[in-house]
């Protein structure tokens, strides 16, 4: 009998790639005042554009605006209007936008059935190196977001940035220290496991993750997580199938939102769903489409999403 894996069908949408943050290894974000940003039209045009695509998800990913901006408001506002508009047309937001105050989580919540942070590594030494002009990589702000969303029932995902400058020690502190906040809450339905991968656009030559150790930071988070948690590894950034099947042995259980492009490695585009199943078959994995909040989580939600949310699982028996 096959085992199985998930996915969620998922489309990206960015606000705006300015970010005042400047991470030595980042291949999304341009410098403010240089892009224009998605106005609401455009977004309709575009989100109308993927009905009867099979797209379940939309992944609202940004760059950043500094929290004392004269712009955040503005940049807020849209943000909120976006996961509003994507749910009148029968889709799942789930918002990504780097830091959020409480009130700004709290005001998301009733327009995202998920959301997201990762915490990458909570070294504080790599703010001397990769996040050494990136204001918002301060690891307790970062942690801060993880009990915010906990207190406010938020379902969650975060995860590790693998490559970067840390160590093996590294990668555990890390990983203790959402396995704490989740045994508080438990509100952490996904754990990624990203290796950096190389693009044209960062000011870093580092030289990558060596993606043969990425079954081992499997096997670790598996001793180190609750059960409970999902371990995610992106496809698209593991391009060996026997390194994609030895970390499911290890432990992974989702492959993330699959779409046409991944914003945060352009250089990488994501292999399409029936070549995955394909890859997963020989070592009799099955490969499901799964939406952005577990069904455990459905109880957490506003009335009117978990209504949204139940007409999806009855139409596609996900759960």
């Amino acid at each position: 009998m096959p085992r199985i894996v998930t996915y969620s069908p998922a489309y990206t949408v960015v606000p705006t790639y300015e970010c005042f943050n400047r991470c030595n290894y980042c291949n999304f974000r341009s410098d403010p005042g240089k892009n224009s940003w998605l106005s609401l039209s455009e977004a309709e045009t575009l989100l109308l554009s993927l009905k009867n695509q099979g797209i379940i998800e939309i992944l609202i990913l940004s760059g950043e605006v500094h929290p004392n901006s004269k712009y955040r408001q503005t940049w807020f506002q849209l943000i909120y209007d976006l996961c509003k508009l994507a749910l009148s047309l029968g889709f799942l937001p789930h918002t990504n936008v780097g830091p959020l105050s409480r009130e700004e989580m709290k005001e998301l919540k009733q327009v995202n059935v998920s959301m997201g942070l990762m915490l990458e590594q909570i070294t504080p030494k790599l703010l001397q190196t990769v996040h050494k002009n990136a204001p918002s990589k301060i690891p307790l702000l970062r942690l801060q977001q993880l009990e915010s969303a906990g207190e406010l029932k938020i379902p969650f995902t975060t995860g590790l940035l693998l490559g970067i400058g840390e160590t093996v020690a590294d990668w555990k502190e890390t990983l203790e220290a959402i396995a704490n906040i989740h045994q508080k809450w438990g509100h952490i339905q996904e754990v990624i496991l990203q290796p950096y991968s190389p693009g044209n656009q960062e000011i870093w030559n580092g030289e990558g993750f060596e993606i043969n150790l990425l079954p081992e930071v499997v096997a670790i988070a598996s001793q180190i997580l609750p059960s409970n948690i999902t371990l995610q590894i992106p496809p698209n950034l593991v391009t060996k199938p026997e390194i994609l099947l030895a970390c499911l042995e290890s432990g992974a259980r989702d492959l993330g939102g699959i779409g046409p492009l991944d914003e945060v490695n352009p250089d990488y585009p994501h292999s399409h769903y029936q070549a995955l199943a394909k890859v997963l078959e020989s070592g009799e994995w099955q490969l499901i489409k799964r939406l952005p909040v577990y069904s455990k989580y459905d109880d957490w939600l506003p009335i009117k999403l978990k209504n949204i949310v139940s007409k999806w699982r009855m139409k596609l028996s996900i759960h």
